[in-house]
């Protein structure tokens, strides 16, 4: 599947989700924490859900949010990377019906001289990904 076919498929939305985290590589990062803003795409099929009206036939966006919750306010990693993996790979771990998934990861708080919204990381992953892809980029 390409990206753009991808895309036009159905997805599960969420967006500027906020907590606070202590990732990061410098020590004060670690220490003082900071806060982190996430945004999740989650592609799945939904026209058995738009058929039914049943959450069973679907994922709740509030499941997805638990996951990202727990990562970003989890252990501390070092790199985005890391925490947006995190995210990617929990997600597609625990729904199976979910085909892929993007995953922003942004820091509004960081030491740079400028004036930024944020920095940050963002990553596409798809199943294929998750079970055995040794070379970590994205199957299509």
């Amino acid at each position: 599947m390409t990206e753009r076919e991808l895309i036009d498929k159905d997805k599960l939305v969420l967006r500027g989700l906020q907590f606070y985290g202590f990732h990061g590589v410098k020590q004060e990062e670690k220490t003082l924490g900071q806060k982190f803003v996430v945004d999740v795409d989650a592609w799945m099929d939904f026209s058995v859900a738009g058929e039914t009206d049943s959450i069973c036939d679907t994922v709740s966006y509030t499941d997805i949010y638990r996951i990202v919750k727990d990562v970003v306010e989890g252990p501390s990693n070092n790199l985005l990377e890391s925490v947006a993996h995190r995210i990617a790979r929990d997600t597609l771990l625990k729904f199976p019906q979910i085909s892929a998934v993007r995953v922003k990861v942004g820091k509004p708080h960081v030491a740079v001289q400028g004036v930024v919204d944020y920095l940050g990381v963002e990553i596409l992953r798809y199943k294929k990904d998750i079970r055995g892809s040794s070379s970590g980029a994205p199957i299509i």
